[in-house]
Protein backbone atom coordinates (compact mmCIF):
# COMPACT_ATOMS: atom_id res chain seq x y z
CA UNK A 1 0.00 0.00 0.00
CA UNK A 2 2.94 2.35 0.36
CA UNK A 3 4.04 2.45 -2.97
CA UNK A 4 0.55 2.94 -4.26
CA UNK A 5 0.37 6.11 -1.75
CA UNK A 6 3.77 7.01 -3.07
CA UNK A 7 2.56 7.16 -6.72
CA UNK A 8 -0.47 8.82 -5.66
CA UNK A 9 1.82 11.76 -3.68
CA UNK A 10 4.56 12.11 -6.04
CA UNK A 11 1.18 12.37 -9.06
CA UNK A 12 -0.63 14.77 -7.20
CA UNK A 13 2.36 17.26 -6.31
CA UNK A 14 3.53 17.42 -9.86
CA UNK A 15 0.37 17.47 -11.90
CA UNK A 16 -2.31 18.49 -9.29
CA UNK A 17 -4.10 22.25 -9.85
CA UNK A 18 -7.09 23.24 -8.55
CA UNK A 19 -8.64 25.44 -11.48
CA UNK A 20 -7.85 22.83 -13.88
CA UNK A 21 -9.29 19.92 -11.53
CA UNK A 22 -12.45 21.89 -10.81
CA UNK A 23 -13.03 22.50 -14.44
CA UNK A 24 -12.28 19.04 -15.34
CA UNK A 25 -14.81 17.86 -12.26
CA UNK A 26 -17.10 20.36 -13.73
CA UNK A 27 -16.88 19.00 -16.95
CA UNK A 28 -18.03 15.65 -15.90
CA UNK A 29 -20.10 17.12 -13.39
CA UNK A 30 -22.44 18.37 -16.74
CA UNK A 31 -22.03 15.39 -18.56
CA UNK A 32 -23.39 12.86 -16.03
CA UNK A 33 -26.13 14.90 -15.56
CA UNK A 34 -26.87 15.37 -19.05
CA UNK A 35 -26.24 11.96 -20.15
CA UNK A 36 -28.56 10.24 -17.76
CA UNK A 37 -31.19 13.24 -17.43
CA UNK A 38 -31.52 13.06 -21.56
CA UNK A 39 -30.46 9.33 -22.07
CA UNK A 40 -27.98 10.34 -24.41
CA UNK A 41 -25.68 7.36 -24.65
CA UNK A 42 -27.91 4.63 -24.14
CA UNK A 43 -31.61 6.45 -25.54
CA UNK A 44 -29.27 8.20 -28.95
CA UNK A 45 -26.28 6.82 -29.81
CA UNK A 46 -27.15 2.90 -28.70
CA UNK A 47 -30.40 3.81 -31.47
CA UNK A 48 -28.11 4.75 -34.44
CA UNK A 49 -27.61 1.92 -36.96
CA UNK A 50 -24.14 -0.13 -37.18
CA UNK A 51 -21.31 2.89 -38.72
CA UNK A 52 -23.49 5.69 -37.39
CA UNK A 53 -23.18 4.66 -34.03
CA UNK A 54 -19.61 4.03 -33.93
CA UNK A 55 -19.20 8.19 -35.67
CA UNK A 56 -21.38 9.34 -32.61
CA UNK A 57 -19.20 7.09 -30.30
CA UNK A 58 -15.71 8.50 -31.57
CA UNK A 59 -17.27 12.12 -31.13
CA UNK A 60 -18.51 11.47 -27.97
CA UNK A 61 -15.44 9.66 -26.54
CA UNK A 62 -13.49 12.52 -28.51
CA UNK A 63 -15.23 15.02 -25.69
CA UNK A 64 -14.40 13.16 -23.33
CA UNK A 65 -10.84 12.63 -24.12
CA UNK A 66 -9.92 16.37 -25.50
CA UNK A 67 -11.63 18.77 -23.47
CA UNK A 68 -9.71 18.16 -20.01
CA UNK A 69 -7.12 17.93 -22.54
CA UNK A 70 -7.77 21.39 -23.70
CA UNK A 71 -8.80 22.67 -19.96
CA UNK A 72 -5.01 22.07 -18.99
CA UNK A 73 -3.70 23.89 -22.38
CA UNK A 74 -5.52 27.39 -21.50
CA UNK A 75 -5.20 26.74 -17.56
CA UNK A 76 -2.50 24.35 -16.89
CA UNK A 77 1.63 24.91 -17.34
CA UNK A 78 2.15 23.20 -20.23
CA UNK A 79 1.31 25.23 -23.60
CA UNK A 80 2.47 22.10 -26.09
CA UNK A 81 0.16 19.52 -25.12
CA UNK A 82 -1.92 19.97 -28.71
CA UNK A 83 0.85 20.49 -30.78
CA UNK A 84 1.83 17.17 -31.24
CA UNK A 85 0.38 15.78 -34.16
CA UNK A 86 1.77 11.77 -33.37
CA UNK A 87 -0.64 13.04 -30.09
CA UNK A 88 -3.28 13.66 -32.11
CA UNK A 89 -3.23 10.88 -34.47
CA UNK A 90 -2.39 7.92 -31.73
CA UNK A 91 -5.43 9.13 -29.80
CA UNK A 92 -7.77 9.40 -32.63
CA UNK A 93 -7.07 6.01 -33.46
CA UNK A 94 -7.10 4.57 -29.95
CA UNK A 95 -10.48 6.44 -29.56
CA UNK A 96 -11.90 4.98 -33.06
CA UNK A 97 -10.78 1.32 -31.38
CA UNK A 98 -12.98 2.21 -28.47
CA UNK A 99 -15.65 3.77 -30.45
CA UNK A 100 -15.97 0.15 -32.55
CA UNK A 101 -15.62 -1.93 -29.74
CA UNK A 102 -18.57 -0.35 -27.94
CA UNK A 103 -20.44 0.32 -30.85
CA UNK A 104 -20.13 -3.40 -32.39
CA UNK A 105 -21.06 -3.03 -35.90
CA UNK A 106 -23.10 -5.26 -37.64
CA UNK A 107 -22.93 -7.78 -34.31
CA UNK A 108 -26.60 -7.16 -33.60
CA UNK A 109 -27.47 -8.10 -37.12
CA UNK A 110 -25.52 -11.34 -37.03
CA UNK A 111 -27.05 -12.73 -33.56
CA UNK A 112 -30.36 -11.88 -34.94
CA UNK A 113 -29.48 -14.91 -37.54
CA UNK A 114 -29.24 -17.73 -34.91
CA UNK A 115 -31.69 -19.70 -32.92
CA UNK A 116 -33.70 -17.52 -30.64
CA UNK A 117 -32.65 -19.63 -27.82
CA UNK A 118 -28.83 -18.91 -28.62
CA UNK A 119 -29.11 -15.07 -29.18
CA UNK A 120 -28.77 -13.59 -25.51
CA UNK A 121 -25.85 -15.97 -24.48
CA UNK A 122 -24.05 -15.42 -27.96
CA UNK A 123 -24.16 -11.82 -27.82
CA UNK A 124 -22.94 -11.43 -24.12
CA UNK A 125 -20.08 -13.94 -25.45
CA UNK A 126 -19.13 -12.37 -28.06
CA UNK A 127 -19.60 -9.08 -27.16
CA UNK A 128 -16.48 -9.27 -24.75
CA UNK A 129 -14.41 -11.87 -27.08
CA UNK A 130 -14.73 -9.14 -29.69
CA UNK A 131 -12.29 -6.99 -28.20
CA UNK A 132 -10.11 -9.57 -29.33
CA UNK A 133 -10.25 -8.10 -32.75
CA UNK A 134 -11.10 -4.58 -32.22
CA UNK A 135 -8.29 -3.65 -29.12
CA UNK A 136 -5.76 -6.90 -28.75
CA UNK A 137 -4.55 -7.09 -32.59
CA UNK A 138 -4.84 -3.82 -33.28
CA UNK A 139 -3.13 -2.92 -30.83
CA UNK A 140 -0.53 -5.59 -30.99
CA UNK A 141 0.09 -3.98 -35.07
CA UNK A 142 0.35 -0.58 -33.80
CA UNK A 143 2.96 -1.96 -31.07
CA UNK A 144 4.93 -4.03 -33.86
CA UNK A 145 5.08 -0.70 -36.20
CA UNK A 146 6.66 1.40 -33.41
CA UNK A 147 10.30 1.16 -32.92
CA UNK A 148 10.07 1.81 -29.27
CA UNK A 149 11.52 -0.34 -26.29
CA UNK A 150 8.58 0.14 -23.60
CA UNK A 151 6.62 -2.82 -22.57
CA UNK A 152 3.64 -4.31 -24.39
CA UNK A 153 1.14 -1.35 -23.06
CA UNK A 154 2.49 -2.01 -19.56
CA UNK A 155 2.08 -5.51 -19.07
CA UNK A 156 5.00 -6.18 -17.47
CA UNK A 157 5.93 -7.43 -14.14
CA UNK A 158 8.98 -6.20 -13.88
CA UNK A 159 9.41 -5.55 -10.14
CA UNK A 160 5.84 -5.73 -10.13
CA UNK A 161 4.44 -6.39 -6.44
CA UNK A 162 0.84 -7.98 -6.20
CA UNK A 163 0.03 -7.48 -2.41
CA UNK A 164 -0.75 -4.08 -2.48
CA UNK A 165 -3.25 -4.89 -5.51
CA UNK A 166 -4.68 -8.15 -3.31
CA UNK A 167 -4.54 -6.42 -0.07
CA UNK A 168 -6.89 -3.93 -2.24
CA UNK A 169 -9.56 -5.96 -2.98
CA UNK A 170 -9.79 -7.83 0.41
CA UNK A 171 -10.29 -4.27 1.94
CA UNK A 172 -12.76 -3.38 -1.16
CA UNK A 173 -14.35 -7.50 -0.67
CA UNK A 174 -17.04 -5.52 1.90
CA UNK A 175 -17.52 -2.61 0.00
CA UNK A 176 -18.57 -4.19 -3.02
CA UNK A 177 -20.99 -6.82 -0.85
CA UNK A 178 -22.54 -3.90 0.38
CA UNK A 179 -22.88 -1.97 -2.70
CA UNK A 180 -24.19 -5.11 -4.59
CA UNK A 181 -27.66 -4.89 -2.17
CA UNK A 182 -28.38 -1.28 -3.38
CA UNK A 183 -31.45 -0.98 -5.84
CA UNK A 184 -28.70 1.12 -8.47
CA UNK A 185 -26.30 -1.63 -8.59
CA UNK A 186 -28.65 -4.90 -7.24
CA UNK A 187 -30.65 -4.98 -9.89
CA UNK A 188 -28.06 -4.67 -12.94
CA UNK A 189 -25.52 -7.81 -11.62
CA UNK A 190 -24.87 -10.55 -12.27
CA UNK A 191 -24.00 -9.47 -15.91
CA UNK A 192 -24.77 -12.67 -17.03
CA UNK A 193 -28.37 -13.34 -16.80
CA UNK A 194 -29.68 -16.98 -17.04
CA UNK A 195 -30.87 -17.87 -21.01
CA UNK A 196 -32.34 -21.55 -22.77
CA UNK A 197 -29.08 -21.19 -23.98
CA UNK A 198 -27.91 -24.30 -22.06
CA UNK A 199 -31.32 -26.45 -22.69
CA UNK A 200 -30.83 -25.73 -26.29
CA UNK A 201 -27.16 -27.16 -26.49
CA UNK A 202 -27.78 -29.59 -24.18
CA UNK A 203 -25.04 -29.19 -21.34
CA UNK A 204 -25.40 -28.16 -17.52
CA UNK A 205 -26.02 -24.59 -17.48
CA UNK A 206 -22.40 -23.72 -15.15
CA UNK A 207 -20.78 -24.42 -18.33
CA UNK A 208 -22.68 -21.51 -20.15
CA UNK A 209 -22.14 -18.99 -16.77
CA UNK A 210 -18.18 -19.90 -17.12
CA UNK A 211 -18.08 -19.64 -20.37
CA UNK A 212 -19.36 -15.74 -20.13
CA UNK A 213 -17.37 -14.99 -17.16
CA UNK A 214 -13.69 -16.15 -18.69
CA UNK A 215 -14.78 -14.02 -21.56
CA UNK A 216 -15.98 -11.03 -19.23
CA UNK A 217 -12.60 -10.95 -16.91
CA UNK A 218 -10.93 -11.00 -20.81
CA UNK A 219 -12.75 -7.56 -21.91
CA UNK A 220 -11.36 -6.59 -18.44
CA UNK A 221 -7.77 -6.92 -19.87
CA UNK A 222 -8.17 -5.17 -22.75
CA UNK A 223 -9.63 -2.29 -21.26
CA UNK A 224 -6.54 -2.36 -19.14
CA UNK A 225 -4.30 -2.66 -21.99
CA UNK A 226 -6.14 0.67 -23.96
CA UNK A 227 -7.30 2.90 -21.03
CA UNK A 228 -4.23 2.77 -18.98
CA UNK A 229 -1.42 0.94 -21.08
CA UNK A 230 -2.23 3.13 -24.41
CA UNK A 231 -3.75 6.50 -23.03
CA UNK A 232 -1.76 6.94 -20.24
CA UNK A 233 1.68 4.76 -20.56
CA UNK A 234 2.31 5.85 -24.16
CA UNK A 235 -0.14 8.93 -24.57
CA UNK A 236 2.05 9.79 -21.20
CA UNK A 237 4.76 10.41 -23.89
CA UNK A 238 3.21 13.29 -25.12
CA UNK A 239 1.33 14.81 -23.01
CA UNK A 240 2.46 14.05 -19.17
CA UNK A 241 0.86 13.45 -16.95
CA UNK A 242 -2.67 15.10 -17.80
CA UNK A 243 -2.79 12.14 -19.47
CA UNK A 244 -4.12 10.42 -16.69
CA UNK A 245 -6.95 12.69 -15.83
CA UNK A 246 -7.93 12.74 -19.35
CA UNK A 247 -8.24 9.03 -19.70
CA UNK A 248 -10.58 9.11 -16.31
CA UNK A 249 -12.69 11.28 -18.06
CA UNK A 250 -12.84 9.12 -20.94
CA UNK A 251 -13.23 6.22 -18.81
CA UNK A 252 -16.24 7.74 -17.18
CA UNK A 253 -18.31 8.02 -20.35
CA UNK A 254 -17.32 4.40 -21.32
CA UNK A 255 -19.59 3.70 -18.09
CA UNK A 256 -22.47 5.65 -19.32
CA UNK A 257 -25.11 3.00 -19.70
CA UNK A 258 -24.20 1.52 -16.85
CA UNK A 259 -25.67 2.88 -13.26
CA UNK A 260 -25.08 6.28 -12.63
CA UNK A 261 -23.18 5.19 -9.19
CA UNK A 262 -20.53 3.28 -10.90
CA UNK A 263 -20.00 6.13 -13.81
CA UNK A 264 -19.31 8.66 -10.76
CA UNK A 265 -16.94 6.41 -8.97
CA UNK A 266 -15.29 5.04 -12.28
CA UNK A 267 -13.52 8.53 -12.34
CA UNK A 268 -12.11 8.16 -9.07
CA UNK A 269 -11.19 4.20 -9.83
CA UNK A 270 -10.19 5.12 -13.54
CA UNK A 271 -7.59 7.92 -11.87
CA UNK A 272 -6.37 6.07 -9.22
CA UNK A 273 -5.77 3.18 -11.82
CA UNK A 274 -4.22 5.72 -14.44
CA UNK A 275 -1.70 7.25 -11.72
CA UNK A 276 -0.38 3.51 -10.79
CA UNK A 277 0.20 2.50 -14.43
CA UNK A 278 1.97 6.35 -14.92
CA UNK A 279 4.42 6.11 -12.19
CA UNK A 280 4.94 2.59 -12.63
CA UNK A 281 4.45 1.91 -16.13
CA UNK A 282 2.64 -1.46 -15.79
CA UNK A 283 -1.28 -2.21 -16.08
CA UNK A 284 -1.04 -5.43 -13.65
CA UNK A 285 -2.32 -3.81 -10.71
CA UNK A 286 -5.03 -2.26 -12.79
CA UNK A 287 -6.12 -5.59 -14.52
CA UNK A 288 -5.74 -7.43 -10.98
CA UNK A 289 -8.16 -4.85 -9.25
CA UNK A 290 -10.13 -4.89 -12.24
CA UNK A 291 -10.98 -8.08 -12.93
CA UNK A 292 -11.37 -9.36 -9.45
CA UNK A 293 -13.53 -6.22 -8.28
CA UNK A 294 -16.04 -7.25 -11.55
CA UNK A 295 -16.10 -10.73 -10.50
CA UNK A 296 -17.16 -9.53 -6.93
CA UNK A 297 -20.12 -8.39 -8.17
CA UNK A 298 -21.23 -11.16 -9.97
CA UNK A 299 -20.21 -13.18 -7.26
CA UNK A 300 -22.49 -11.40 -5.05
CA UNK A 301 -24.93 -11.25 -7.46
CA UNK A 302 -25.41 -14.46 -8.15
CA UNK A 303 -25.61 -14.72 -4.48
CA UNK A 304 -28.60 -12.67 -4.31
CA UNK A 305 -30.14 -14.45 -6.97
CA UNK A 306 -29.74 -17.52 -5.04
CA UNK A 307 -30.58 -16.81 -1.70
Amino acid sequence: MKGIYKYLRTHLKEDFSLSTYLLVAAFLAVAIYSNYHFNIKKGFIYAQPNLLRVLYLVIFYGLAFYVPILIFRLFGKNKNLLKSGKMWLLSFVGITLIATDVGSPFLYDAIRQLPFELRLFTFKVSKNLLSIFTIFLPLLMLYKAQPHKDSFYGLTLKEFNYKPYVAILLVMLPIVAFASFTDNLGSYYPMYKTTPAHVYLNIPEWVTVLTYEVAYGWDFLTVEMIFRGFFVVVLGHYLGRPAVLAMASFYCFLHFGKPELEAISSIFGGYILGVIAYESRSVFGGVIIHIGIAWMMEVFGYLQKIF
